[in-house]
């Protein structure tokens, strides 16, 4: 099978190199050439998964229509990017398998509603808790699939799963993206209070406080409440909150220690949470939906409000019965 990954960062890279382990024809596209020309070169990804071999055949490209051969279109460009690159596209793809997590703030859209909008393909999402060194390592990871689709989705399944790698399905595809999706603010949030030092305490009730605000939103949104204490609600926030891998989690502790979120962020090493806490913001809002950690995160990054105050402010809240959604 002849699979082309568009986006050669980290995640992408180390999805793209796992399926090249389990034999499948694997080429890349980067927009950026050191890139293409270190995967060609060298077979490693200098950039960003140095220190990991792909297979000989795996090639990268840096015209995105070179893939117009592949069975599967493994997508891993950060969300706010994928309409100008699959803009240049001038083939329909078979079939999208989506690896990014966010929501298009221009829009509100989901990554499956783009693409959608841009293409009449099948279309998978793959989430789940899944930092990309482990993958690349070979450490044992579960995820979960879903489509409108039930047999692509579990063909998906089925195809991509190893020993090291597995993967469930689902049809819930609004709630498999929206969990990973809103994860990223209540891990921006948990690295906000462990940056100030608040503790453990703190940190598992944001993110059990946190769970609850995103079965909220996605129920509102038509996501089955279910989905959210699976592999790509729970899971993957449990992974992202605590874990050091997490982009998301560190961004919240620089911010704590006082740096700039301009200084922050980089355009190679995209933060989703920051966008995704601005789509989700304004959606709550417009629908008023209760989200205030989601709240809290957005007036810290985009009012410039001190997280010291918006602790109080949250632990200050109307005393009330402990609701689930």
């Amino acid at each position: 099978m002849k699979i082309g990954v568009v986006g050669a960062g980290s995640w992408g890279s180390a999805f793209g190199l796992y399926l090249a382990g389990l034999g499948y024809d694997v080429t890349f596209w980067a927009r950026e050439v050191e890139v293409v020309d270190s995967i060609n070169r060298s077979k490693v990804n200098e950039l960003f998964l140095p220190g990991f071999r792909f297979p000989e055949w795996v090639r990268a490209v840096y015209d995105i229509n070179e893939l117009n051969d592949c069975e599967v279109l493994v997508n891993a460009v950060p969300v706010q990017f994928i309409r100008g690159v699959y803009s240049f596209l001038k083939f329909k793809p078979r079939v999208i398998v989506n690896l990014s997590k966010g929501i298009e703030i221009q829009t509100g859209m989901r990554v499956s509603e783009i693409f959608g909008s841009m293409f009449d393909s099948r279309y998978v999402v793959i989430s789940g808790p899944s930092f990309a060194k482990e993958v690349a390592k070979g450490k044992p990871t579960a995820c979960v699939t879903a489509s409108l689709d039930g047999e692509l989705a579990r063909r998906i399944s089925k195809i991509f799963s190893s020993n090291r790698f597995r993967l469930y399905y689902s049809d819930d595809v609004v709630g498999v993206e929206l969990g990973g999706s809103l994860k990223n603010i209540i891990a921006i949030a948990c690295g906000i209070s462990d940056g100030l030092g608040l503790g453990l305490n703190a940190r598992a009730a944001l993110i059990n406080r946190g769970l609850v605000e995103m079965a909220r939103f996605g129920s509102f949104l038509g996501a089955k409440r279910e989905t959210f204490f699976g592999l790509s609600g729970l899971g993957d926030l449990v992974l992202t909150a605590t874990g050091d891998l997490s982009r998301n989690r560190r961004f919240g502790i620089e911010l704590a220690k006082g740096k700039r979120k301009e200084d922050l962020l980089s355009e190679r090493y995209v933060v989703e949470g920051v966008f995704t806490t601005q789509a989700v913001y304004s959606i709550a809002t417009k629908f008023s939906i209760d989200m205030p950690i989601t709240t809290e995160v957005y007036k810290i990054l985009f009012l410039d409000k001190d997280p010291r105050e918006s602790l109080e402010e949250l632990m200050g809240r109307e005393i009330k019965y402990e609701s689930l959604f």
